[in-house]
């Protein structure tokens, strides 16, 4: 990859739709677009070490767009403001990557990812959690495609692209096949089944006018869109899968791959830090861990030198 240390938001912004459009690329092609666009070093100094480069990455990794201007501006001043001090530094860093997670954006985008995997399907095979990077992160492209947070009609946009976005995850075959979520269930078993995968039992009454709103519309696709959407929202399923998402989302964001790939060959890295999370409260930063990964060998050497 030659050095490009020039790009612009437009630019970067362009080279991520490019990858997103191209779907008849091996999935690989397409997922890893921010990695594509990170400006390599020339010298000794690694760009992630830059406070803009910094910014501009948790942009592309978590939100999957290109800085708006006011907060790119904004979390840069967050780190700046410390001026000379590295302690000050370090600290601000680990506030600013982790505040991408807990942003309004990524808990309706990546995160409503998640939730709808494991709504529909519970979690993967073997494995701790729901759903893979290769399948996240196309999904969570297009439920963030033109959506930020701020402007005029952003919440519109955004609930259109997840009404979208359910329309078609019902219609996939992987929802839809012997085993899985087929379209003669009945409107009772197939709201039974989303919350038995969930992990969630649902109050009485939820469950009954979710089956209702089945029933009533004679089990069409926009019905099982629709409450499949209000499962994968559904409050105890928020809390309960948040601190789970968060560790996912080190591997998926900070090393983009999963917990299992790369030099692991397990979940016990991802296992060692959902407790380590666990046992912190949900707190990141006691538990240490968005420090680990972005201080990781791993990380630093997507950007050229560790």
């Amino acid at each position: 990859r030659a050095t490009s240390p020039s790009l612009t938001p437009t630019d970067i912004t362009e080279l991520i739709k490019e990858k997103s459009d191209r779907l008849n690329q091996p999935i690989d092609r397409r997922v890893n677009a921010a990695e594509a666009v990170v400006p390599l070093a020339t010298g000794t100094a690694n760009p992630i070490d830059s406070t803009p480069d910094y910014v501009r990455e948790n942009y592309l990794d978590f939100l999957n767009r290109a800085p708006d201007s006011s907060g790119f501006t904004f979390w840069q001043n967050e780190i700046t403001s410390c001026g000379a001090s590295a302690a000050c530094v370090e600290v601000k860093r680990i506030n600013v990557s982790g505040a991408f997670f807990l942003s309004i954006e990524f808990q309706n985008t990546g995160y409503f990812v998640y939730r709808m995997y494991k709504a529909a399907y519970g979690n993967l095979a073997g494995a701790p959690v729901p759903v893979a990077f290769e399948d996240f992160m196309p999904d969570t492209q297009k439920i963030g495609e033109g959506v930020v947070v701020g402007p005029a009609g952003w919440e519109q946009k955004l609930e259109a692209n997840k009404n979208s976005f359910a329309l078609d995850f019902v219609s996939r075959l992987d929802f839809t096949k012997a085993g899985a979520l087929p379209p003669e269930l009945s409107p009772g078993a197939f709201v039974d089944k989303l919350f038995a995968n969930a992990g969630v039992t649902p109050a009485q009454s939820e469950r009954d006018a979710l089956v209702q709103e089945l029933t009533a519309a004679n089990n069409s696709i926009q019905a099982r869109a629709s409450v499949l959407k209000q499962v994968a929202e559904h409050p105890a399923l928020v809390r309960q899968e948040k601190d789970r998402a968060f560790v996912l989302m080190q591997y998926f964001g900070y090393l983009r791959r999963n917990p299992n790939g790369g030099p692991d060959t397990d979940f016990n890295g991802y296992n060692f830090w959902l407790k380590k999370l666990d046992d912190n409260g949900g707190d990141f930063i006691r538990a240490e861990m968005v420090k680990a990964f972005i201080n990781s060998v791993e990380y630093r050497a997507r950007f050229g030198h560790r």
